[in-house]
């Protein structure tokens, strides 16, 4: 199968289960469907006692779509380096342009300290990063993510990856059959992110 990496490429890619990545030290764009892969159940995300708290607080803003390019590129800035390039940076915020890419923000005092983005097609979301800078404010923006899509009646919350940060939010791995019979449903479905 020939991947293209335009707009209309990397949405028949995530359509499959598929998505980009850049391989900076190659300067390559390359393509991934880890097996198992990693999704929030939207009705087990799992709230901390110490989230709990700094939700109750009400200390952060969160808003939509209010700075999407702001949100990538603070993903981007990673002591270890990042995938997340100019292309990256154009290609996304072209599809956020057309309705197809989202971001969560989370702000303090009006400054950006946690978000995260994704690509919503149908009632599938497909998060791809999130950042923080003040301690919580990432998590916050899972939990409104969560919140939206839940309204929405989205079926499925895609995270790539499992990590132990995630875990901790109730993340779990499926093998790639069933996420992808998961991702078909889905996709299918006439939810709307806005």
């Amino acid at each position: 199968m020939h991947l293209e990496f335009t707009p209309d490429g990397v949405l028949f890619a995530y359509r499959r289960g598929i998505f980009p990545m850049s391989n900076s030290e190659i300067d390559v764009i390359q393509w991934y469907r880890p097996d198992p892969r990693a999704i929030l159940p939207l009705d087990g995300f799992h709230v901390s006692h110490s989230l709990a708290k700094t939700i109750r607080r009400a200390r952060f803003e969160v808003r939509f779509n209010s700075d999407f390019e702001g949100v990538m590129r603070a993903c981007a800035v990673r002591e270890e380096g990042t995938w997340i390039t100019e292309d990256f940076i154009e290609l996304y915020t072209t599809l956020h342009r057309k309705g197809k890419a989202h971001s969560v923000e989370v702000l303090l005092e009006g400054r950006l300290v946690g978000g995260t983005y994704g690509v919503a097609i149908g009632g599938a979301f497909m998060a791809e990063s999130m950042f923080h800078f003040e301690t919580d404010a990432s998590k916050v923006a899972i939990f409104a993510l969560v919140q939206r899509l839940n309204e929405r009646a989205f079926k499925l919350l895609d995270v790539q990856y499992q990590t132990s940060h995630l875990l901790s939010l109730g993340v779990i791995e499926l093998p790639h059959q069933e996420y992808y019979q998961r991702l078909k449903r889905a996709v299918r479905l006439p939810c709307k992110f806005e």
